[in-house]
């Protein structure tokens, strides 16, 4: 066993159909007062309640610390490290939740009339200004509900353009190197996808690059820096190529947590991005929601952009919605507004300064674990790594391990596991995202827990394969649990 585990504290705890007794209530009234009725001659029998077969009875203590204990299984960001990276799992100051529940803010309806609403519509307009400035660009809107929305907004953006100009084009050029998302949102705005081979530096190949475009390609869509978390140099050259051919170019900007306050895309030639601001600027996301795919355009695609727009007339903010070139909404109202309060919170609170430290920091971070753990794991490329450093499994794979079996074994050490087997183009991938807000102190632990895992996989292969052997469930079946999943409890 790790001689420096952190495990919090917890207890192995039954069900509670396993602790439930006939008769047990969470709670205790008085007696009745009043007459009692019975519910199915008051309301009918079709209104009233049958009782629950196999319902679990249990007392308020017992539910209490039921939970309580149940509590204590779960990771969180409050309690450690997430290595996999600022996909939502890094530490959110708690002063934007605070500004968020804002009484006056966090009541605001979308049904509310503008004369009422200039409040939530002011910080709407500061923040689409914050982050026009920050990403180079002339125009934002705040309505995609996430990134891969914010994604399907921009091809769709790329496509009005087009048409208008009087032919649509037929296909998308994607490298290898971008993010999963990006081929499927292509195929559903009706594009066909050419896939583009990265160089052996991990980068667009651009020689390649010029022979694929032609005069169908409708796009480029380019991750950066991409999911080896290495940026694109060449990128200029890249959307010169694009350009020279009446093409586009869409930037995923799910890593812009390495690039704010240090480069714009919109310096370097970008027609229209999206911003994962549950990412970069503050939201916790992890769960499922809600998150926000703020999309940014150069003016040749404002006019295209979702309605209702936000405009100021005189001295009063009003929603625009006679915009004939418009590709309509996309989403209900006007964004996930709470997440756009924390992000004009998170950019308020660091300022331009502050924001260019916080991306220093995840580069700074990054790689010092890459320096630490580069003499324990294989690097498959050796350009200079941004906010993420992605190792392979190489080494260790010839001691049968993989990288599932060590992000296993990272559990006993008390760390949450990396991003596992991603990015698909690095074989056997590692990758390691601590972004901006882990200390000194957290990284050492967690490269010493890696380098330890390294030198069990040398000596004692066995003790990793095995793992985790901390936890209450051991390691588990999981092609069995996907194929024959248990989904209904059986008493």
């Amino acid at each position: 066993m790790p001689g420096k585990t952190r495990q919090h504290i917890s207890q192995n705890e039954p069900l509670l159909f396993e602790i439930s007794s006939p008769g047990k209530r969470g709670y205790q009234l008085p007696d009745l007062d009043v007459p009692q009725v019975d519910p199915a001659e008051a309301l009918g029998a079709a209104n009233a309640r049958q009782e629950i077969e196999h319902f679990p009875e249990v007392s308020e203590l017992e539910i209490i610390r039921h939970f309580t204990r149940l509590s204590t299984w779960n990771y969180a960001i409050d309690l450690g490290m997430f290595p996999l990276g600022s996909c939502t799992m890094k530490y959110n100051p708690r002063v934007n939740e605070q500004v968020a529940r804002t009484e006056g803010l966090l009541w605001a309806h979308p049904y509310q009339p503008a004369s009422v609403s200039q409040g939530a519509m002011e910080i709407m307009s500061q923040l689409e200004s914050a982050l026009a400035e920050i990403t180079g660009m002339d125009a934002v809107t705040l309505e995609p509900a996430a990134g891969a929305h914010g994604e399907l907004t921009g091809v769709l953006l790329i496509r009005a353009l087009l048409e208008h100009r009087g032919k649509a084009r037929k296909k998308i050029i994607i490298p290898d190197s971008a993010h999963g998302t990006n081929p499927a949102t292509a195929a559903m705005v009706g594009y066909s996808v050419t896939n583009l081979k990265s160089n052996a530096e991990g980068t667009i190949d651009l020689a390649e690059l010029a022979r694929l475009v032609d005069d169908e390609t409708a796009a480029l869509m380019v991750t950066n820096p991409n999911t080896v978390g290495i940026f694109e140099k060449d990128i200029v050259k890249a959307t010169e190529i694009m350009h020279s051919k009446g093409a586009l170019v869409y930037m995923d900007g799910a890593n812009m947590n390495a690039l704010v306050g240090l480069a714009r895309p919109g310096d370097f030639g970008i027609d229209v991005m999206h911003l994962n601001l549950h990412k970069t600027f503050s939201t916790p996301h992890g769960g499922g929601g809600p998150g926000s795919g703020a999309v940014a355009v150069k003016k040749h695609l404002e006019p295209f952009l979702p309605v209702p727009r936000l405009k100021r007339v005189k001295d009063m903010f009003e929603f625009d919605y006679d915009r004939p070139l418009s590709i309509g909404k996309v989403r209900a109202f006007y964004g996930n507004y709470g997440v756009l309060i924390r992000a004009l919170a998170y950019i308020m609170a660091h300022g331009g300064p502050g924001l260019r430290v916080a991306t220093l920091d995840a580069l700074l971070n990054a790689n010092y674990i890459r320096k630490g753990l580069e003499n324990h794991y294989d690097m498959p490329f050796t350009s200079p790594s941004m906010h993420e450093c992605v190792f392979s499994h190489d080494r260790q794979e010839a001691k049968g391990v993989r990288t599932g079996d060590i992000a296993k074994r990272l559990i006993d050490y008390g760390f949450h596991p990396y991003t596992v087997s991603f990015p698909m183009i690095v074989h056997g991938a590692i990758m390691i995202e601590p972004t901006e807000t882990e200390g000194k102190q957290e990284l050492d632990l967690f490269i010493q827990a890696m380098i330890d895992i390294a030198n069990e996989i040398d000596t004692s292969p066995k003790l990793v394969l095995d793992a985790p052997h901390c936890t209450r469930t051991p390691r588990v079946d999981e092609v069995g649990a996907a194929r024959k999943p248990v989904l209904r409890w059986k008493p």
